[in-house]
Formats: C-alpha cells, structure tokens, sequence
C-alpha cells in the first residue's frame, strides 16, 4: 500500500536519529538486505547514520538467497557491492534443501529469520534490523483481518521484539515507501525489483492492488498504521492485566496442571478470561497454541455450562478442560496413538 501522507520526500540526514537512535543500545546489528528497495535503503540510511557518529554499533549486511529465482544470486552480489562502497561487511546466506509446495511464503520467512538469527549468533550480533515500513504494516493489518485474528494480530509488526535471545529491529516501520525510494532516486542507488510482490497467489499481493480503492475511501497505509500502532497499546495494557491476574489465579496450583475457581473466572472480563484460559492451555498442552476461534468456541461452552450449573469436559490442543464442582481444571491430554500401519493384502 502506499500513502500521500509524508509525500515522497527523500530522508534527510537530521531525520536520521529519529530511526536509528535505538541502534546505540547494540554492539553488532545485522542488516537484513534483500536488494529491493526498502532493504537498500536501510542500508544506506544507517551506513549515513552511523559515518556521522564517532562511536556506535558494528554493522554487518547479510543477503537471503532464498534458490527460488534465478535472478537471486545476480541481486546478493549486487547488494555485496554496495555493502563494500559503504565499508559494511557483507554475507550471502542460502536456503537450501527441498521446498514445499504449499504455504511457501511463510516458510520462507522461517528460513529467513533462522538463517539471520543463525548468523548474528554466529558473528555475536545482538540485534537484527529489517527494512520493514509502514506500508508492510498496513498490509499485514489487512492480511490478519483476513485471517481472524484478535488484537494482539491485529497489533501489526512490532518496531521492536525480541526473538530467540536476540532483539529484531525495524526502523523504518513509521515510514513511507515512497520516501525510500525518493532517496535512492536522490543517490542514485540501484534496486532489484522481486516480481513475486505482484504474483496474485500471494495474498499480500492481491492486497497491493487493493490499495487504490481502499485509499480513495479514506482506508490508506497512514490509518492502518495507526490502527496497528492503538490496538498494540491496548494489548500491552491487556497483557499487563491479563498477567496480574494469571499470578492471583494460580496460587496454590500444581505445575503439572491448572485450576481456576469457576465463579472468580467468570467475574473477569472476557477478554482477561480468555487470556487466562489461553495461557494454561499452552502451558500444559503438548499440540501447540490454541487457535483463537477455538478458544473462543470453548469459553462460550464453559460460560454456557457455568449458567446452567451443569458438568463440562472438553479437549483442545493437547489439553484437557474439564468444569466441575465449581472448579475449571486443565490437565494434559493423553498423546494420540499413531494409526496402526495396514497389513499388506494378500494376493489371491
């Protein structure tokens, strides 16, 4: 998406402090750098960022060569060249092995991360930046809405998280594209252009070209961005409470499962509750976290047996919720026994 919101004005050099002063909490940060244009940017912006300072983080450019076009190889060492220009050292990372047939952009992006993750561990970086802006985060607004999530989905990209020991950083989450690209028009720096951005398998890109309808009816990157960066606060908010009241409801309760008092459950607002119920079902499941509809679906038939004074036993994601006698208990399901394989027919 993009957005007449800050024009495409190139970014000044005053700006600059705005995006990276966070970098100087960090040693060795590693530049993910695709070669597209938002990713070029970053890093020129924060190689003219960090020339102007007399101390500050190690810069370290890395490229994912994703072996899904051929055109890869051709823009890793393009970015390779620029990373020398600007005296930022450079690694060219490569995906390998088989990939899948489906869900492919997703588990693209897992190789990604586990291959910048694997290197910044590798180089004892502590802190990866992407070039994320503030249209991917309207796109991602749309996507999650599309998919159902809740608030926190709904809270977008994060401009800072943690993961796996080291803290991801995306400076230029508040900006538009079209600034980016007035600045490496203003420098006359190349960019590579990824077709796959506009292939309409892909639902981000089905999403772009949306875009022109949603903005001329007032729903533009600037307002989704917003709405990304409002709904964040309020689920920081929820969290802190939600987490206040997980500390309250398990005192006394056994790690090996969870027990809340029925009546003070159902006390809290629903949201809190369902936050609640969330957290010990992940904690003590073995499936992996429950999905949000189906939480949803179980907290309405718990409310719903609560009313009617009535006993409730349910399974989901691994676990086992059970209302009784006042109490709502979750244990950990038994593991499901794998099918049994069939014996080979007998030719006749």
């Amino acid at each position: 998406m993009s957005t007449a919101e800050g024009g495409g004005a190139a970014i000044a050099d005053r700006e600059l402090s705005i995006f990276f002063s966070e970098f100087s909490d960090f040693s060795r940060v590693i530049l993910a750098v695709s070669g597209g244009p938002d990713s070029t940017a970053l890093l020129s912006l924060a190689a003219r960022w960090r020339a102007a300072r007399k101390n500050g983080p190690v810069f370290v450019a890395a490229t994912i060569d994703h072996r899904l076009r051929r055109e890869a190889k051709k823009e890793a060492a393009a970015v390779a060249r620029l990373a020398k220009k600007l005296k930022i050292p450079h690694h060219t990372l490569v995906w390998t092995g088989k990939k899948p047939k489906t869900g492919l952009q997703q588990s693209a992006r897992a190789a990604r991360y586990s291959l910048l993750l694997g290197l910044a561990r590798k180089l004892g970086a502590d802190a990866i930046a992407t070039a994320h802006t503030r249209d991917d985060q309207a796109e991602t607004v749309l996507h999650r809405i599309a998919r159902g999530s809740g608030i926190n989905g709904l809270a977008g990209i994060r401009r800072r998280r943690e993961r796996d020991g080291i803290i991801v950083l995306r400076p230029l989450l508040d900006v538009a594209k079209t600034r980016l690209l007035a600045t490496l028009r203003q420098a006359r720096i190349p960019f590579a252009d990824d077709p796959s951005n506009r292939d309409p398998r892909f639902l981000r890109a089905r999403l772009r070209k949306l875009a022109p309808g949603l903005e001329r009816e007032g729903i533009d990157a600037a307002k989704l961005s917003l709405l990304a960066r409002r709904l964040a606060r309020a689920n920081t908010a929820i969290e802190r409470t939600a987490a206040e009241e997980w500390k309250r409801a398990l005192r006394g309760t056994s790690r090996s499962a969870f027990e809340f008092d029925a009546r003070s459950y159902f006390a809290l607002p629903a949201e809190i509750a369902l936050r609640l119920l969330g957290r010990a079902i992940d904690g003590i499941g073995h499936e992996g976290p429950a999905e949000l509809r189906k939480l949803e679906a179980l907290q309405a038939a718990l409310a719903d047996a609560q009313a009617a004074k009535r006993a409730l036993k349910r399974t989901l994601a691994g676990a086992v919720i059970e209302l009784v006698g006042g109490s709502i208990h979750i244990d950990s399901a038994p593991a499901r026994r794998k099918p049994r394989p069939r014996a080979a027919a007998r030719t006749r």
